[in-house]
């Protein structure tokens, strides 16, 4: 077996669609044709968009496709007593900081118009001068505030084994960004690390609707003195209008298809066709697309650049 492990991660925000199933794929594929462990993480942060059934209905999507993985589920929900571990070594080391603002001050108050925004506004570092003891104050008075860290002025270049050579000015076009709450749950951009870290993740599969945050997560990673994973990042699916898959298209819940007992090989041969591993659309297995890949990862350079259109009917 090679030092290879991955992750499957899906998050109970909602049910999982047919573009969550492509990069699943991928995932599985890119494990299982490397000889490696995969494991299943459900990144279920306590966060008001978390859907108690979404956890145990994606575990039932992923067996439904016929992918499997190694060891038990973790849940992110259970382990905040790590996160909040690491991020008091982010305090004590000044890497982090109490900020009060609140979203509608936050976009007041922005670097830079919000169209200009390349994922999302760009914090005006209004609360930066502040350091981590400055919370106590703001615990006495019952304020409530967000952790933020301290994006570096230099940003570290990585590469993305689909995408290629990545680098942007991180510091000024991303700017610094939530960690953690004083009244919630650890964000995910520190969850995710501390996950990876933790679990000896050696490669991360996602849709690059998240290539952004991996200038963050490399800057915890680069701060905390672990090496980044290898990323690979899958364009999404999108409806025939371009925008990025949704119940405006119609329904590509993968619990309908099970609920109308259908089986998962068609799908699956349409997502491998889409990824290019097949010359048709025909019904497959996740075993015999297994066996199309063989042991190479000279695949991986098949898969389109370009976001995916599916029309859900």
């Amino acid at each position: 077996m090679s030092n290879y492990v991955g992750r499957l991660a899906p998050s109970p925000t909602g049910a999982q669609h047919v573009g969550n199933a492509r990069t699943f794929l991928v995932a599985w594929l890119h494990a299982r044709s490397s000889g490696g462990r995969l494991l299943l993480r459900v990144e279920d942060l306590d966060t008001p968009r978390t859907k108690e059934w979404a956890g145990d209905q994606a575990i039932e999507d992923l067996r439904w496709l016929g992918l499997d993985w190694d060891d038990v589920a973790t849940l992110q929900s259970r382990r905040e007593t790590r996160y909040r571990e690491i991020l008091d070594e982010l305090k004590s080391r000044g890497l982090v900081y109490p900020c009060s603002c609140t979203r509608s001050e936050v976009e007041a108050s922005a670097s830079a118009p919000h169209e200009s925004q390349i994922d999302g506004t760009v914090y005006a570092r209004t609360c930066a001068p502040r350091l981590s003891n400055d919370a106590d104050a703001l615990d006495a008075m019952g304020i409530r505030y967000a952790w933020r860290f301290r994006m570096p002025e230099v940003t570290p270049a990585w590469s993305d084994e689909l995408q290629g050579d990545q680098w942007l000015d991180a510091h000024n076009l991303l700017g610094d960004f939530v960690v953690a709450r004083s009244y919630g749950p650890t964000a995910y951009q520190l969850a995710v690390v501390v996950d990876d870290h933790d679990q000896s993740i050696t490669h991360v599969v996602r849709g690059d609707d998240l290539i952004y945050s991996t200038y963050r997560q490399h800057a915890i990673y680069q701060a905390l003195g672990w090496a980044l994973p290898k990323m690979l990042h899958v364009p999404l699916v999108v409806g025939p209008d371009g925008k990025r898959l949704a119940k405006r298209h119609g329904d590509s819940r993968l619990s309908l298809m099970r609920q109308r007992r259908l089986g998962p090989e068609l799908l699956l041969g349409e997502l491998a066709y889409s990824l290019g591993l097949l010359k048709s659309i025909r019904s497959v297995t996740s075993n015999e697309l297994l066996s199309i890949v063989g042991s190479s990862d000279s695949w991986l350079r098949e898969i389109p650049r370009k976001p995916w259109i599916y029309n859900p009917q």
